[in-house]
C-alpha cells in the first residue's frame, strides 16, 4: 500500500493555501468559456483510494501521485495493488475503492451484465498498446521452421499461421493446447483470440448463462492467469503461452523461459488498453472530484510521453518500486523506453510499444468501446444479435468524453496543457476514422459493428448462436 505523504492534520491547511493561490491566477478562454480549477468547484471528496494491478500501464496513477498532480487538485490519494481483476472490480462496485486501473472491457462487461452487473463508467483511457503474446521455448522451437526469415532473424509480425501446425499436432495426439490470458473481458483475451483466429486457430466460444471458460469448439484452450503469475505458470508447463501486459513478457526473456512472438501493436496498431473506471453512482455524487482526478491523470500521461519519452527512465525507476510494479527496472525498461526484446538478443526499436498521451491516447472514444463489444459478440459473451444502435448506446453509457473534455479544457485554461494536443472538442464525434492496421488487414469501422463482424471467417455474426 502507498501511504499518503501528508499528515492528515496538515491536509486542510495545504489545500486552503493551494486554492488561494489558484484563485489569484487569471484564467484564459477556450471556445467561449472561462475554465479554471477554481471554476470547477471544490472536490466533494478529498480522501480517495484507487486500485491497480501490477503492470507498467498503471503508470498514470503512479506518476500523478509521485509528481503531486493529485494534490494540485486538492485530492489526497492512496494507491493500493489488488490481487486480481475480479477483486478490483468488486471493490469499485461495493465502494471500497473510489476508482481503479481497469481492463477496457470491464466497464462494458459490467454494464451489459456479463459477470457482475453494475454501472461502471470511464472518462479516461490510460494507454495504447503495451501487451504481447509469449510462448514457451519448446513451442517457439516448433514454430520457428514455419516463420519466414530476414537477415537471419524472424520476419515480423509473426502470424498465428506459424503456430497452427503446432496446435494441429497437439490435437492429433489428443492433447489440449493451453494458453493463458488475464480475464474473460480483458484486452488480452480478445487480442489473443484475434491473433489465433487470424491464423485459422479457433479460440473457442463462450456459451450462454455467463459461461466464463469459453472452450466450445476450441482448438486452443484459453484460461485465466493473474499477470504476475504468467511466467511461472508457463515455466511449470501448465500453459504453453500467454497474452499479458508488461513487464511479464520481458520477464520471460530475462528468465530464459519463453519468447514473445508478437506485440499487440502488431495485432492492432495503437489499440486502447486500460481505462480508469469508477462507479457511475460515485461519479454522479462527486462530479468535481471526478473531473479533478481526470485532470491529474492527463497531466501524468503528458509527462510520460513528452519530449520523445525523455521522462521514461525516471518513470521506470518509479514503477520498479515494490508498491507499484515491483519488477527489476531493467526488465521494465526493456519495453518502456522504446525497445522490445523478442528472442533473447533480438531487441528491436518499438517506440510506440507504450503510449500514454500522444495519438489522443487518453481520449475515451466510443469506437474503441464498440470494438470490445464486437469481440464480446464474436466469441459468444453477447449471445444474441444486437443492432448497430445498441452498440452505440452502450458505448455512450460507459465512455464519457464529456467529462474528459471538461478536465482537458480546465488544464488548457490553466496553461498546463496545449489545446493542439487534444481532439477538437466542438466537432469530435467520438468515432475514429475506419482503422486499417490489423494483422489480418480487416478494416474496422466503429459506426458499422454488424458489418464488421460479417468480415470474419471465425466467429459469431448475424443471428448465429451457440
Amino acid at each position: 500500500m502507498v501511504n499518503n505523504r501528508l499528515l492528515n492534520s496538515l491536509v486542510h491547511t495545504v489545500k486552503s493555501l493551494r486554492f488561494a493561490m489558484i484563485s489569484a491566477v487569471c484564467t484564459s478562454t477556450l471556445i467561449g468559456q472561462s475554465v479554471s480549477a477554481q471554476d470547477l468547484g471544490w472536490p466533494e471528496k478529498e480522501e480517495l483510494k484507487f486500485g491497480f494491478i501490477k503492470l507498467t500501464d498503471m503508470a498514470p496513477l503512479a506518476i500523478a501521485y509521485e509528481k503531486g498532480y493529485f494534490e494540485d487538485e486538492g485530492l489526497y490519494v492512496t494507491l493500493e495493488a489488488q490481487a486480481n481483476w475480479k477483486v478490483l472490480l468488486d471493490r469499485v462496485i461495493d465502494g471500497q475503492l473510489d476508482g481503479a486501473h481497469m481492463l477496457a472491457g470491464q466497464p462494458l462487461g459490467a454494464t451489459i451484465g456479463y459477470g457482475t452487473k453494475a454501472d461502471i463508467i470511464t472518462a479516461f483511457s490510460m494507454d495504447l498498446n503495451g501487451n504481447a503474446i509469449t510462448v514457451s521455448n519448446d513451442i517457439w522451437q516448433q514454430m520457428k521452421p514455419n516463420i519466414p526469415q530476414e537477415n537471419g532473424k524472424p520476419l515480423h509480425p509473426i502470424k498465428a499461421d506459424a503456430l497452427k501446425p503446432v496446435v494441429d499436432s497437439y490435437k492429433k495426439q489428443g492433447k489440449a493446447f493451453k494458453m493463458g490470458m488475464v480475464f474473460p473481458v480483458s484486452t488480452h483475451n480478445y487480442e489473443l483470440r484475434y491473433w489465433l483466429a487470424a491464423g485459422g486457430i479457433h479460440p473457442g466460444y463462450y456459451g450462454p448463462n455467463n459461461d466464463v471458460k469459453g472452450l466450445i469448439n476450441a482448438d486452443a484452450q484459453l484460461s485465466v492467469t493473474p499477470p504476475p503469475q504468467m511466467p511461472s505458470t508457463m515455466e511449470a508447463g501448465t500453459i504453453y503461452g500467454y497474452c499479458v501486459g508488461e513487464p511479464w513478457n520481458q520477464q520471460a526473456v530475462f528468465k530464459g523461459i519463453g519468447v514473445p512472438v508478437v506485440t499487440d501493436y502488431e495485432i492492432w496498431k495503437d489499440n486502447p488498453e486500460k481505462v480508469f473506471g469508477v462507479n457511475k453512482a460515485w461519479a454522479e455524487a462527486n462530479p468535481n472530484t471526478h473531473i479533478r482526478v481526470v485532470k491529474a491523470m492527463i497531466r501524468a500521461a503528458i509527462w510520460l510521453d513528452e519530449k520523445d519519452n525523455a521522462n521514461r527512465p525516471e518513470a521506470v525507476q518509479i514503477l520498479a518500486k515494490s508498491q507499484y510494479v515491483g519488477a527489476d527496472a531493467e526488465v521494465i525498461g526493456n519495453s518502456m523506453t522504446g525497445t522490445f526484446e523478442y528472442e533473447k538478443g533480438d531487441k528491436r526499436s518499438v517506440p510506440d510499444f507504450n503510449v500514454f498521451f500522444r495519438h489522443n491516447a487518453t481520449y475515451p472514444y466510443y469506437s474503441d468501446a464498440i470494438w470490445y463489444l464486437t469481440q464480446m459478440r464474436r466469441w459468444g459473451q453477447i449471445s444474441e444479435q444486437k443492432s448497430d444502435d445498441w452498440y452505440k448506446e452502450i458505448a455512450k453509457q460507459v465512455y464519457r468524453p464529456d467529462i474528459y473534455a471538461q478536465a482537458a479544457k480546465s488544464l488548457i485554461a490553466e496553461g498546463k496543457a496545449n489545446a493542439a494536443d487534444f481532439p477538437e472538442f466542438a466537432s469530435e464525434s467520438g468515432f475514429k476514422k475506419p482503422q486499417t492496421h490489423f494483422i489480418d488487414n480487416i478494416v474496422y469501422d466503429g459506426s458499422q459493428p454488424n458489418a464488421y463482424l460479417e468480415k470474419f471467417k471465425i466467429g459469431l455474426k448475424g443471428d448465429s448462436k451457440i
